[in-house]
């Protein structure tokens, strides 16, 4: 990006800019940008082809309206747009973006612009994410740092567009008002967004503010039945939607698929740490002594001093890790003839033989087998659920399809690395009265294992060591104790394709939500939340992690 240059004032705000900086220029023109809001809260703009798309749709749809008297467009197939974008559709009655194969669901938003604006031009900018990708501002953020370059300012303040950062055009980089962290921004050039005869009022909103995560939960309708695939399962970041069903399931889970086993420590009680003092999670690395698990991946010990001595070994021991045998503990098979409704995994009858009778074989369970699971009550064909955990990395837990319920102890596929902890004195915005606890988590790029996507294959490992802040109070600290637990369990990361850049095999955070900055909210990474300590206790407890396992 060429830095702006001039005679401009070195710093500005939107006092220092011209005018039309946050109004709108004379020209008739206008150009329309959709957006969809992530998982932070932010709203990301499509590219400008799949917004023409997007507009033409809509263009033909009401011309057809006109014609023959039928209602707008109500479904809009982004794949058409590009290919890169086949699951997606936009349901335009409720403005949602709905994924056809993990059932996730996202708030989209369209807003017109001046055709000589940045958006007019097809101008992006963009800022450098923890991942090393880039990820684009809102496009009235876009508008309002374009503006500033054309007018020869070398600084802007975001703050009225409610963003608590600076911009330097010179630097090239983005400046945290607060803590001074700076990101690398940059301009970028692509298709024009698409011309509109719209007659909704130019956007002059300012950038959109979240407590806490846009949920990524929801459910819509895939009009085809299909058969879970009993190797690529839904993605853990997505949720899970059962296949010409309209029921809601929790999104707070991996897929179906249960993971190694790791040796567990832990305390009950939530002592204070020291502020002089760095406690280290070592995961992996030198010579294991923990669990060999049953599909090569070593699940190590980790060096943390216990309070009281681990009963987990003993238990171990006795739990079963034979397929066979880890369904019939936890699923009764039930005698007679069977309820009339779908096994959610085969997508077969229950009182037809399983869908996976062809290939899953067993010499104890028989294809018609029904059986219930003692907790939750749900029933599945027997064999479809041995199918299941056999393409897992059979641990000796279950977990419910449809409703999530963890039977043993779920583990997840987080490479190996180290996760440090020490506190300091300083406060959090909403956290006035108590210290701060520092997570830093340490993970390197590696080769991927067979508990991973593409076993064989290397993985990246953008954006570490990662820094997370948690309020050094009694809360606090038992979110603390229970992160220690999903640490050992491999549950705080995963490898997978990441939601901020796209790119696949990389280390990708896993559903348990972290706050990466001490302030600056409006991003949905820092402070003040008064949610965030209850809402990660809740992610917390749907992967398995709850005050109970502090005792083990």
């Amino acid at each position: 990006m060429a830095a702006a240059q001039g005679a401009g004032s070195s710093s500005a705000g939107p006092s220092g800019l011209p005018g039309s900086a946050l109004g709108h220029s004379s020209n008739s023109t206008v150009v329309a940008v959709w957006e969809w809001q992530d998982e932070f809260g932010r709203w990301r703009p499509y590219r400008g082809n799949v917004c023409s798309y997007i507009e033409q749709v809509i263009q033909a749809s009401q011309q057809k309206g006109r014609r023959s008297g039928s209602g707008l467009v109500s479904s809009i197939p982004l794949g058409r747009a590009d290919p890169v974008l086949a699951p997606y559709v936009i349901d335009i009655p409720s403005l949602t973006q709905f994924r056809q194969d993990t059932g996730t669901m996202r708030a989209v938003r369209r807003h017109v612009f001046p055709g000589d604006s940045a958006a007019g031009q097809g101008i992006v900018w963009e800022w450098q994410n923890d991942e090393g990708g880039w990820s684009p501002y809102e496009m009235n953020v876009c508008v309002f740092l374009e503006q500033a370059r054309a007018t020869n300012h070398q600084r802007v303040d975001l703050g009225p567009l409610g963003y608590n950062y600076e911009v330097d055009f010179v630097a090239q980089v983005q400046t945290n008002k607060t803590t001074r962290f700076r990101r690398s921004v940059q301009r970028r050039l692509d298709a024009p967004y698409p011309v509109t005869t719209s007659l909704a009022p130019l956007h002059t909103g300012v950038g959109c503010s979240c407590q806490q995560c846009w949920p990524n939960s929801g459910t819509g309708p895939i009009t085809t039945r299909y058969r879970h695939s009993m190797i690529n399962f839904p993605n853990s970041s997505t949720a899970h939607q059962v296949s010409g069903r309209t029921a809601s399931v929790s999104s707070s889970s991996v897929g179906f698929v249960p993971y190694n086993k790791p040796t567990l420590t832990g305390a009950r009680s939530t002592p204070r740490l020291n502020a002089q003092s760095t406690l280290v999670l070592q995961q992996a690395g030198g010579p294991s002594t923990g669990l060999s698990a049953s599909n090569g991946v070593s699940a190590p010990n980790l060096p943390i001093k216990m309070l009281k001595p681990s009963k987990l070994n003993q238990a171990l021991a006795a739990t079963p890790t034979e397929p066979e045998a880890v369904v019939k503990k936890y699923l009764e098979e039930l005698k007679g003839t069977p309820a009339d409704e779908d096994c959610i995994i085969c997508m077969e009858k229950l009182s037809s033989p399983s869908g996976y009778s062809d290939t899953c074989e067993s010499s104890t369970i028989r294809p018609e087998a029904v059986g219930r699971l003692t907790s939750c009550q749900h029933s599945f064909h027997m064999l479809c659920m041995l199918a299941m955990y056999s393409n897992g990395n059979k641990d000796g837990s279950l977990q419910c399809p449809s409703c999530k319920t963890i039977y043993g102890e779920k583990t997840g596929t987080q490479p190996k690395g180290k996760m440090e902890i020490s506190t300091f004195p300083q406060s959090l915005p909403g956290h006035k009265d108590c210290g701060t606890i520092q997570i830093v988590y340490h993970i390197s790029r590696g080769i991927q294992g067979p508990e991973h996507p593409n076993p064989g294959m290397p993985y990246t490992a953008r954006g570490f060591p990662r820094y997370c802040y948690l309020p050094d109070n009694e809360k606090g600290r038992k979110v603390l104790e229970l992160l220690k637990v999903a640490w050992k369990r491999r549950l705080i990361f995963t490898v997978g394709t990441s939601n901020t850049t796209g790119e696949s095999n990389t280390v990708v955070w896993n559903e348990i939500h972290h706050k990466t900055e001490m302030d600056s909210n409006l991003s949905g990474h820092g402070y003040p939340d008064p949610n965030y300590l209850d809402n990660v206790l809740a992610e917390l407890a749907a992967q398995g992690v709850t005050e109970d396992c502090l005792g083990q």
